[in-house]
C-alpha cells in the first residue's frame, strides 16, 4: 500500500508477474521446466496505466492477454488488466519481453509447445505482429 492507502505502483507489477507465471505453470511450464530448458521469460519494458485506485483489501481480478508477438515467438507483448469486482478497469500493465536463452544470454524462439501456449492467450484489440528474433532456438 502507498501513503494514501492505495495499492502501490510496484504491487501492480508484482501481481502481473504472478499471474503470468501462474499461467505458464498451469499450461505445462512451471519454473522447473524453464530451468530444464535453460530458458525464461525476460521483460524489457513495463508500462502501467492507472485508471482507478485499488484500496486496502479490495478484491480485484487480474486478466492476462497477448498484445503482440513475433512470428517465431521470440518476442512478445503481454497485457494484464486489474479489474474491480464491479467491472471497473483499475489499471493495465503492458509488458514487452522475449524468451531468453539463459546460457547464450540472447533472445531465442521458444520450443513449439511454449509457442502454442502463448498463442492460446486471448488477443487484445490492439494486437500487433513484432519483428522476429534474428536467431532461433527451434524445437
Amino acid at each position: 500500500m502507498d501513503f494514501n492507502s492505495h495499492m502501490k505502483n510496484t504491487a501492480f507489477l508484482d501481481k502481473s508477474a504472478d499471474v503470468r507465471m501462474m499461467f505458464f505453470s498451469e499450461n505445462g511450464f512451471p519454473m522447473g521446466e524453464f530451468l530444464r530448458l535453460g530458458l525464461g521469460p525476460v521483460v524489457m519494458k513495463d508500462e502501467v496505466e492507472y485508471r482507478k485506485e485499488v484500496g486496502l483489501l479490495q478484491e480485484v481480478t487480474v486478466t492476462l492477454s497477448i498484445a503482440g508477438h513475433s512470428d517465431d515467438g521470440s518476442r512478445f507483448v503481454l497485457r494484464n488488466e486489474i479489474v474491480a469486482l464491479d467491472g471497473t478497469l483499475c489499471a493495465s500493465v503492458t509488458s514487452t519481453g522475449g524468451w531468453l536463452d539463459r546460457t547464450a544470454r540472447r533472445l531465442v524462439a521458444p520450443p513449439e509447445a511454449l509457442h502454442k501456449v502463448m498463442r492460446s492467450l486471448p488477443q487484445t484489440s490492439d494486437f500487433r505482429v513484432l519483428p522476429s528474433s534474428v536467431r532461433g532456438r527451434g524445437g
